[in-house]
């Protein structure tokens, strides 16, 4: 073998030695096909692992390796190998979240008192298409939608995958719903606004046979709604036998009882921490 021989197959040689080598992208959006670049000769396999994928298949090293996109739908760290006759060689890359398509809408809580400032938490949790949580900033928009009112809306930036609101309740009481959207996505989700607290509480006595009939004008808060039936009001009498104190609940919009009365008595009413005025009873006729 002359020295030109001797070279020749030593570049064969070497390039038969050459082991395979395998080029995935660094990043990849979830849900999208790639084709991975390979190095070497003859048969070999190719694995893939990842979040929710582990498989291989048959390929021919030096050539161009497919992967579907369903594949490729989980965020996370991915290893691609390529494993030949003369040994193995692997590389990571990682797929990152897709467009935010999709939210998941919290609202608390399901009932608030009306004219409560910032008494409504809203949160929304973006994600994509393949339920991936989107980390990086996005514009997420709010709305208020009243029944019989406009929209109001506002947006606001999401903070690792995170945006929230706090919403004042209106002042009239009835549902309301609460939007949040991204992309295509549009969750909503209804809060049921009550009466406040009881508001301007009085009450009135007359005479029934040995007793009186104590109520209440009808029950409402500041903002004029009425307070709901089983509201529990207090009425105590106060009198030359003690003190007694009876709760009654609000029944078609007002509550009362009949209290037997020893001599002079004073009445008081009251709601919660909400006290009404005060009735003085003597001689059998209110004050």
């Amino acid at each position: 073998m002359n020295r030109l021989s001797a070279i020749l197959v030593a570049l064969v040689l070497a390039v038969a030695a050459q082991a395979a080598e395998i080029h995935p992208p660094q990043q990849v959006t979830a849900g999208t096909s790639i084709t991975i670049p390979t190095s070497g000769s003859g048969e070999a396999t190719f694995y893939l692992i990842g979040p929710d994928v582990a498989s291989k298949k048959k390929v021919q090293a030096g050539s161009d390796i497919s992967v579907e996109s369903d594949s490729l739908q989980l965020a996370g760290r991915y290893v691609a190998v390529l494993c030949a006759s003369d040994g193995c060689a692997s590389s990571n890359f990682f797929v990152v979240p897709a467009a935010p398509n999709k939210l998941s809408l919290l609202v608390h809580p399901s009932r608030v008192p009306v004219g409560s400032a910032n008494g409504i938490s809203t949160v929304a949790f973006v994600f994509d298409n393949f339920h991936n949580f989107v980390l990086k900033p996005e514009q997420v928009k709010f709305s208020i939608l009243p029944k019989d009112a406009k929209e109001i809306s506002a947006d606001r930036g999401s903070q690792n995958g995170v945006a929230w609101v706090r919403i004042s309740s209106a002042k009239k009481e009835g549902p309301v719903r609460i939007a949040a959207s991204i992309g295509n996505a549009n969750e909503v989700r209804v809060v049921q606004q009550v009466a406040a607290e009881a508001c301007n509480l009085r009450i009135k006595a007359s005479r029934v046979k040995n007793a009186f009939l104590i109520e209440t004008d009808p029950v409402r808060d500041c903002s004029g709604n009425s307070i709901p039936d089983g509201t529990v009001v207090s009425f105590t009498k106060s009198d030359s036998a003690g003190k007694t104190t009876v709760d009654v609940p609000i029944k078609r919009g007002v509550a009362k009882v009949e209290m037997p009365i020893d001599g002079r008595a004073r009445i008081t009413v009251a709601s919660g921490v909400v006290t009404g005025n005060e009735l003085d009873v003597a001689g059998g006729q209110p004050q």
